[in-house]
C-alpha cells in the first residue's frame, strides 16, 4: 500500500513543481507595470565573472512605471547599463550618475497580445508537465499490479492521480487567467 502512496506522492510533487515553474516563468513576463523580476535573468560582469544584477546593486520600483537600480560600486554603472542594453528587454536605461532608471513604456495592443500568447505557451508547457506526471504515475501503478498490488487498489490510485491532475490543471488555468487579466489591463 505504501508503494501506491509513494507513486501518488511523487506524481503530486512533480505536478507541484510544474505549477511553481509556471508561476516563476509568468513573473518574468512584463505586464505593463514595473516589476523587478524582469531583471532576474540579467547577468553583469563583476571582477571577471558573470553575476546576477541583484548581486551588485539594489533594485527597486519607486513607482508603477519605473525601476531604479542603485549600484553598490560606482564603476559598476557602465557594466550594469551595458548588460541591460544587451539583454532582450528592449528597454534603454537612463543613467544620471547616481541611479540607473528604467522607464517601463505602456504596452501596445499588439505587444499585449504577444505577451498573452507567450503566457499561454508557458501555461501549456506546465500542463504537459502535469500530464506527464499523471501518465508516469499510471504506468507505475500498472507495473505495481504485475508485482502483486490488487487491481482495485491500483484503480482507486489511478482515480486519485486523476483528481490530483485535475486540481493542478485548474491551478494552471487560474494562474494563466490572472496573468492574462494583468497583461490586458491598460
Amino acid at each position: 500500500m505504501t508503494d501506491v502512496k509513494q507513486i501518488i506522492g511523487a506524481a503530486q510533487e512533480k505536478m507541484q513543481l510544474s505549477v511553481e515553474f509556471l508561476d516563476e516563468a509568468l513573473s518574468h513576463i512584463r505586464a505593463g507595470k514595473a516589476n523587478v523580476k524582469i531583471l532576474d535573468g540579467i547577468k553583469v560582469e563583476y571582477y571577471g565573472s558573470n553575476v546576477p544584477l541583484s548581486n551588485v546593486a539594489t533594485v527597486s520600483t519607486p513607482d508603477a512605471k519605473t525601476i531604479a537600480i542603485q549600484p553598490w560600486e560606482k564603476p559598476m554603472m557602465k557594466e550594469i547599463e551595458r548588460a541591460i542594453i544587451n539583454s532582450d528587454l528592449g528597454i534603454t536605461p537612463e543613467n544620471n550618475g547616481e541611479v540607473i532608471r528604467i522607464n517601463i513604456p505602456p504596452l501596445t495592443e499588439e505587444r499585449r497580445k504577444a505577451l498573452v500568447k507567450q503566457s499561454k505557451q508557458e501555461a501549456e508547457n506546465a500542463k504537459i508537465g502535469v500530464r506527464n506526471a499523471r501518465r508516469d504515475a499510471i504506468e507505475a501503478l500498472k507495473k505495481s499490479v504485475k508485482e502483486g498490488v490488487s487491481e482495485d487498489i491500483a484503480k482507486d490510485a489511478e482515480g486519485e492521480a486523476q483528481k490530483i491532475h485535475d486540481k493542478f490543471i485548474k491551478k494552471i488555468d487560474d494562474l494563466f487567467a490572472e496573468k492574462e487579466k494583468e497583461i490586458m489591463t491598460v
